[in-house]
C-alpha cells in the first residue's frame, strides 16, 4: 500500500477504523515537524516544546471522532490544536493574574541558554525581536513568515478575521524592523 500524500487520502485512513492508526502516524510524519516548529518558535524551548507537541499529537488522536471538517482543514486544526498547547505551556510558566506577554525576558533568557556559542548573531538578534511583539503577533507573524501559510489558513487556525491578522503582522514587522534598527552592530 502506497502511502498517502495528501491531506484527502490522511482524511480518509483516519475515519476507517482499519486504517486509523497508519493514518495517524501519516499525519504525525506528515506534520510533525511543522508543528513542533511552530510550538517551539512560540514556547522557545526545546524541551516545553516536544512536550507541546506530544500534547498535541495526544489531542489530536483523542479528538479524531469529534473532527468534522474536511481535508482542507486538517492542516488547521492541528495547528490549532498546537498553538493552543504551546500556549498552555506558556500559561503554566506565569504567575497568577500575569499576562503570557509579560514572559518575553524569561523567553529571552531560555533563547540565550538554548544559543549555541557559534549561532549566527544576527539570527539571534532576529529572535530577541520577536520575543517583544505580543503574543499574539508573534504567533501571525510565525504562521506567515516562517511557515508561508496565507491570512485565510492563518485565519482558519487562529479564528480571527483577516484584516485582524493583516494588521497584527503588519505591526509585527513594523516592530521587528525597529528592534532590528536599534540594534544593529
Amino acid at each position: 500500500m502506497t502511502p498517502p500524500d495528501t491531506d484527502i487520502q490522511i482524511l480518509a485512513q483516519l475515519r476507517d477504523p482499519a486504517t486509523r492508526e497508519q493514518g495517524f502516524r501519516t499525519l504525525t510524519k506528515r506534520y510533525g515537524r511543522r508543528l513542533y516548529w511552530h510550538i517551539r518558535r512560540i514556547v522557545v524551548s526545546h524541551d516545553n516544546a516536544e512536550d507541546a507537541l506530544q500534547e498535541t499529537f495526544i489531542g489530536i488522536w483523542s479528538h479524531l471522532d469529534h473532527f468534522r471538517g474536511d481535508a482542507g482543514a486538517l492542516q488547521a486544526w492541528a495547528y490549532r490544536i498546537a498553538t493552543r498547547e504551546a500556549l498552555q505551556v506558556l500559561r503554566r510558566q506565569t504567575h497568577l493574574l500575569q499576562s503570557i506577554d509579560s514572559l518575553s525576558e524569561t523567553l529571552a533568557e531560555k533563547l540565550e541558554a538554548e544559543t549555541s556559542l557559534n549561532a549566527d548573531r544576527a539570527a539571534t538578534t532576529f529572535h530577541h525581536a520577536l520575543l517583544k511583539l505580543s503574543t499574539q503577533q508573534r504567533i501571525v507573524f510565525n504562521l506567515r513568515y516562517f511557515d508561508e501559510l496565507t491570512y485565510q489558513q492563518i485565519a482558519d487556525i487562529t479564528g480571527k478575521s483577516v484584516c485582524t491578522l493583516k494588521t497584527n503582522y503588519h505591526y509585527a514587522t513594523q516592530r521587528i524592523r525597529q528592534y532590528l534598527k536599534d540594534h544593529a552592530t
